[in-house]
């Protein structure tokens, strides 16, 4: 994997960059769709490339090792061949499942111990363990293990779950690169930062993961209750310690008006089940606002879901057709409603690329953030 930094705004540290995979480029700043188990909920493989245009998609390590397991993934000769998706793809490490499944697992040095939630067996995952399941299925991109500690947590359990982390992070590396790849192309390994809510964890945090040099870097532990001021001063501390020549990856962020502020702040690549999982309670994010679908004053709007996007979803299908099939409780719903998110965010961040190339994406944001942040 290579990454070329392309082009800074003049006005602030966004980015615009590119990133090569044994899968294809992403050009940066990117949006990854989450395909949990495989799939990304409601949509088709062709719903991702042809309408949301995606580039990059997310598997879960945790769910995608209970079902279908290692096993098949390896028969199938990995996730990309079983998913029919020759695209780049990222896995996580199962490491947000320690701080979301937080009555069924105990941690300790060794790794963490999960109580399966689908038939109550356990399940031991070292970080040797995560990278030989990561590595079977297959992704381009793979995540270490680590903890995500809840917010908000104890300035002592932070800083040990940091250490922790840290020597987690050793191990995964030491053990992925001691084997060839599995499939015949290059896996990537990203350290995550940790460090809870405290900027001294935070900035120790940033530079052990820089100086593991490995092909990019990820932030994590934010968005998991914190007020947006201090996910934005986070971010903005390690990204000023991380290095320029490598792609930065904020994980499970956010709102439309989340991706532009970290985006000023040079983050690379984000992913969150946000726009999918809001799309199936009938919210649409449009450039003029938070649209709720379900809403009356929809029923008899004739007018496209957004007349000035180039996704065909967003022209064919009406607003009144919208919520009707929301009201009848038709799983199309979930699916034009998650195409049209999705397409948003990349189209969003498409523009952001623009505007940085441009030097006015300081000025574009300030006028983006106010409107994005509108129930309309």
């Amino acid at each position: 994997m290579t990454y070329t930094l392309q082009h800074t705004d003049e006005k602030s540290n966004a980015r615009a960059g590119l990133i090569q995979t044994d899968h294809g480029q992403i050009e940066t700043p990117i949006f990854m769709p989450v395909g949990t188990v495989g799939s990304v909920k409601a949509l088709s493989q062709k719903d991702l490339t042809e309408h949301v245009k995606a580039e990059i998609i997310l598997g879960n390590t945790y769910h995608l090792f209970l079902r279908p397991g290692t096993e098949i993934l390896e028969q199938a000769g990995g996730l990309h061949k079983f998913i029919s998706w020759d695209k780049p793809m990222l896995t996580d490490s199962g490491g947000y499942q320690v701080y979301s499944l937080a009555q069924n697992r105990k941690i300790t040095e060794q790794g963490v111990t999960f109580t399966n939630h689908i038939d109550g067996a356990k399940h031991l995952f070292t970080p040797e363990r995560v990278m030989d399941i990561e590595r079977s299925i297959g992704a381009d991109i793979m995540m270490v293990l680590d903890e995500c500690p809840p917010y908000p947590c104890d300035y002592d359990y932070a800083k040990k779950s940091m250490h922790m982390t840290h020597r987690w992070a050793v191990r995964c590396k030491e053990h992925h690169y001691s084997r060839p790849p599995l499939y015949g192309y290059d896996q990537n390994l990203f350290p995550i930062i940790q460090g809870g809510a405290y900027k001294d964890l935070r900035t120790q945090s940033t530079e052990f993961v820089a100086s593991l040099d490995l092909p990019g870097n990820a932030i994590g532990g934010l968005s998991v209750g914190e007020p947006h001021d201090i996910m934005y001063e986070l971010t903005d501390l390690s990204c000023q310690i991380l290095p320029k020549d490598k792609p930065r990856y904020l994980m499970g962020v956010g709102t439309p008006v989340n991706l532009l502020e970290c985006i000023s702040m040079g983050v690379d690549m984000f992913d969150c089940v946000l726009p999918t999982r809001n799309a199936r309670h009938g919210l649409i994010y449009t450039r003029e606002g938070i649209r709720n679908m379900k809403n009356k004053k929809y029923e008899n709007d004739f007018t496209p879901l957004d007349p000035d996007s180039d996704c065909l979803v967003d022209q064919m299908y009406s607003k009144a057709y919208l919520r009707h099939l929301f009201k009848a409780q038709e799983y199309l719903a979930f699916t034009i409603a998650s195409i049209h998110n999705l397409h948003f965010f990349l189209w969003l961040v498409k523009e952001a690329r623009k505007h940085i190339q441009d030097n006015t994406f300081a000025s574009w944001k300030a006028v983006m953030v106010e409107k994005l942040a509108t129930r309309l």
